[in-house]
């Protein structure tokens, strides 16, 4: 594929993206698609089979990026300790998304509908997902770096913080007036699901450093 085609296959994408959250799937057709990238409607169908297969790809290759991201801190445990592995994947599953939010929102919800893709995405995915995750957190408390903990209850605790934002930003934006997109907001939540890991998880996590870090943050908005 050129380098103009692959321009603008990720042009239809981000475009889908962005009318799929604002419209919703059912309330946008091919032609609002086309016409927000500014391409001929053909295109689509060219590159992508139609809407149906335009909405799996979007969700398809947003989670195999993820899944990326996953297995590098996966593959670092045999040279890293469970917690900074844990600690640098936290960092990178959040700046993953912040430069996709719109295709994060899209598959975060999409994620909450039973359908046959979602299904689909089950097995495949979110099972590597969990894969990776359980690994992370086994070594861990293998190696008395982790509390022994129930390492379900634990992923899923962290994944609620890791996608929130990114899947309620209207939600972010009006009541908190942080946009998902801004890097304070970012360094701060990250900061905080850091300390969540090293709180919740780690034995052998120094109390002096705790108040250390609890007298160098700054509150998120003022009161």
């Amino acid at each position: 594929m050129s380098k103009a085609m692959s321009i603008t296959k990720e042009k239809v994408a981000e475009a889908a993206a962005y009318l799929f959250n604002n419209k919703g799937y059912s309330g946008t057709s091919v032609r609002d698609i086309a016409e927000k990238a500014g391409v001929n409607v053909s295109l689509i169908s060219y590159y992508f089979g139609g809407k149906k297969g335009l909405l799996e790809f979007l969700m398809s290759s947003f989670l195999e990026g993820y899944l990326y991201v996953l297995q590098d801190a996966y593959e670092k445990l045999e040279k890293q300790s469970a917690r900074n592995c844990l600690i640098q994947l936290i960092e990178e599953v959040i700046l993953y998304q912040q430069g996709r939010s719109q295709a994060a929102r899209l598959v975060h919800r999409e994620i909450s509908i039973d359908t046959t893709l979602v299904r689909e995405i089950m097995t495949t995915y979110l099972m590597k997902e969990k894969y990776y995750l359980n690994a992370i957190l086994d070594k861990g408390m293998k190696q008395k770096e982790f509390k022994p903990l129930s390492k379900n209850m634990v992923i899923m605790q962290m994944r609620s913080m890791l996608f929130m934002p990114f899947l309620y930003p209207q939600y972010i934006k009006e009541i908190y007036q942080f946009s998902v997109n801004d890097r304070y907001f970012i360094s701060k939540y990250l900061n905080i699901i850091q300390d969540w890991a090293d709180d919740a998880l780690c034995i052998n996590y120094d109390a002096n450093t705790i108040a250390g870090k609890e007298n160098k943050q700054a509150p998120l908005a003022a009161p």
